[in-house]
């Protein structure tokens, strides 16, 4: 009112450049975002993706791969928008929050991109796939999914264990089943006075007739120790690891040989300690009842 009063008056025809400056603005940024993101996105994911696919990496690997790519196009191209419709002070700006953004990040999660590496490599080098039977630091279980950042296991007790990628990558993994075939020991104890061949003989026999056991290469049993109590025969037996339980197999070829050593009369000592000397009582005084 004060400046009405005063005779002063507003010409919107002032704004008028100002206002159609920034709207050229707005519409050059827009059309510039739309020409470099579509054009970057379809030439950079194909070139990405095939390339991938050329190397034969695992099919996670790519669409991770070509998710990322997408996410960088489309940072790019608002960079290169700015630049183009004269955003210098807003690029600037940009460019400093994101360098603070990713150093905060960065320090606080660290252990996320451990693992998120960690997980790539797992993914690309396969040392164990679904279904593998492994062992890792004392820890053994079935592999049942493996992601980017986690891996997922089942132990024979039906627990679900969920390990992070960077504590298998780190680890020496043990794969009992990734080759075709895998041997089985167990050592059974005879007495020194126990025929040596009979017990081979038994031992071989009823590893060769359970279910599962292949015979190449065939069952054995050398003599492996000569221990306190008794001399120990290694049974080895191999098996397919995918065809056939470890554990089941295991299981009945200790009881299938414990009970043809008793039926042959085959002793399995157990350890026992003989004491020799003498015992001397004095300084005792007599009793009388």
């Amino acid at each position: 009112m004060n400046l009405l009063q005063q005779g002063l008056s507003i010409d919107l025809q002032d704004f008028v450049p100002a206002i159609v400056d920034a709207a050229v603005t707005i519409v050059l940024f827009v059309v510039s975002f739309i020409l470099i993101y579509l054009l970057g996105k379809y030439f950079l994911t194909r070139t990405v993706e095939a390339g991938l696919r050329q190397r034969n990496f695992d099919e996670a690997l790519v669409s991770l791969t070509v998710s990322i790519t997408v996410v960088f196009t489309a940072i790019v191209s608002v960079a290169l928008a700015a630049t183009v419709a004269g955003f210098g002070v807003i690029l600037s700006a940009f460019a400093i929050l994101a360098g603070a953004l990713a150093l905060a990040i960065g320090f606080a999660a660290q252990g996320l991109i451990a693992n998120f590496v960690a997980g790539v490599f797992i993914i690309q080098d396969k040392p164990f796939t679904i279904g593998d039977w492994i062992e890792w630091d004392g820890n053994s279980g079935v592999v049942r999914e493996v992601q980017l950042r986690v891996t997922k296991l089942e132990t024979f007790d039906n627990e679900l264990v969920t390990v992070p990628n960077d504590d298998l990558a780190n680890a020496a993994v043990v794969n009992h089943v990734a080759n075709e075939t895998r041997r089985m020991s167990i050592g059974f104890g005879i007495g020194y006075d126990d025929d040596i061949k009979q017990a081979r003989e038994a031992i071989i026999s009823e590893g060769a007739n359970i279910d599962g056991v292949l015979d190449d290469p065939e069952p054995s049993a050398p003599v492996t120790e000569l221990g306190d109590s008794a001399v120990v025969l290694s049974g080895r037996i191999w098996i397919d690891p995918n065809e056939s339980s470890y554990g089941a197999v295991r299981a009945e070829f200790i009881e299938a040989v414990k009970e043809r050593f008793d039926a042959e009369g085959l002793d399995m000592p157990y350890n026992n300690t003989e004491l020799s000397g003498s015992l001397e009582v004095s300084n005792v005084d007599t009793i009388e009842v």
